[in-house]
């Protein structure tokens, strides 16, 4: 069996008396990809700065293709640890071309130039080594960023917000393009990002991130569909929550009962995680729930309503249902939706 890319192991980092990553555990298999998601200031690019040697820890332990790095009384610098960093703002250098960008690690030998078109090739480049930055697109100056860090062939790949440069239609292009890169080399990567979206489409597992602490590693559909915390199901998939009393029959819900058990008294009151896919609206005028939005999003309607005892969910709707303002409803969860509860705190 492969060892890991990238392990860390309880990690610890303070600035001051302020600790901003804590007991950080978790490790990236070779040539898969890590999305270190989570809120500003949650402590993720500050582990992707330890990772690089860009910061010194103050405990624990990081290794990099199976070597201490930091950790150990050890300190391996950046340069050393065969660690690739795409920064957020591409830190290309402008007075240099795009080859003489890309070949900027890589010593003076013949295979330099063989190396350098080797990567404008893979990255979609070819013919463009002589032209400078300013003259290429975002999306353009992003491979020639990925290309430079993929040069000195880096056990791990760490990209810093990659795509929080681009416009909305180009970051769908270009994330495309990168997973496309990443799995066509073989690169392990861990990235971090803020944007749920981009972390669910890029990771192949998602560590999702809150203050300093990791709440929870697993597959996009684990993070997104058995999320451990409260937190995890309100960062990921714009749940909104509703009050659940534990029965003999399930949990009684403003939207109806749902049928599992919880190994809780009966009567504990838990929180039920409800996303906008999972709320079934009819119009009833002997319904007991009302419309008081609805915004349009282009591919549906994000209908707002308000149940019975005043909670309020969101509901996805077709535009082919037509429910204003002021509607009259029957909301209820959708038929073989599984909804997370939580005591505490945490799943249950």
């Amino acid at each position: 069996m492969s060892r890991p890319s990238v392990r860390c192991s309880a990690i610890y980092k303070k600035y001051a008396t302020l600790p901003v990553v804590e007991n950080v555990t978790f490790h990236v298999m070779p040539g898969r990809i890590l999305a270190l998601l989570g809120p500003s200031g949650c402590g993720k690019t500050t582990t992707l700065r330890l990772i690089a040697g860009f910061e010194q820890l103050d405990s624990g332990l990081i290794e990099i293709d199976g070597q201490i790095v930091a950790g150990d009384r050890r300190y391996v610098p950046p340069e050393k640890r065969r660690a690739g960093m795409v920064f957020q703002d591409y830190a290309l250098f402008p007075h240099l071309s795009v080859a003489e960008n890309v070949g900027f690690g890589l010593q003076s030998d013949q295979d330099r130039d063989l190396r350098i078109e080797e990567l404008l090739a893979l990255v979609g480049l070819q013919g463009k080594g002589k032209r400078m930055p300013y003259e290429l697109s975002g999306g353009q100056q992003q491979r020639v960023a990925l290309a430079r860090a993929l040069a000195p062939r880096p056990a791990v790949l760490l990209l810093d917000e990659p795509f929080s440069n681009l416009d909305a239609a180009l970051r769908v292009e270009v994330r495309q393009e990168i997973k496309d890169l990443l799995k066509q080399s073989g690169t392990t990567a861990v990235f971090v990002t803020h944007d749920q979206e981009e972390a669910l489409f890029l990771g192949d597992e998602v560590a999702v991130m809150n203050n300093g602490h990791i709440e929870q590693v697993g597959t996009a559909e684990e993070v997104f569909h058995e999320p451990r915390t409260r937190f995890v199901a309100e960062f990921v998939g714009q749940a909104d929550f509703i009050p659940g009393t534990v029965t003999s029959q399930g949990v009684e819900t403003p939207l109806g009962l749902l049928s599992r058990q919880i190994p809780l008294p009966l009567g504990t009151i838990v929180d039920v995680a409800v996303r906008p896919d999972d709320v079934k609206l009819l119009a009833d005028d002997s319904g007991q729930s009302r419309v008081i939005s609805r915004q349009f999003l282009g591919i549906a309607y994000m209908v707002k309503v308000s149940l019975p005892g005043g909670t309020k969910v969101r509901s996805w709707q077709s535009h082919r249902i037509d429910l204003s303002q002021g509607a009259v409803v029957e909301a209820s969860i959708r038929s073989g939706h599984t909804l997370a509860c939580f005591y505490d705190g945490a799943a249950v």
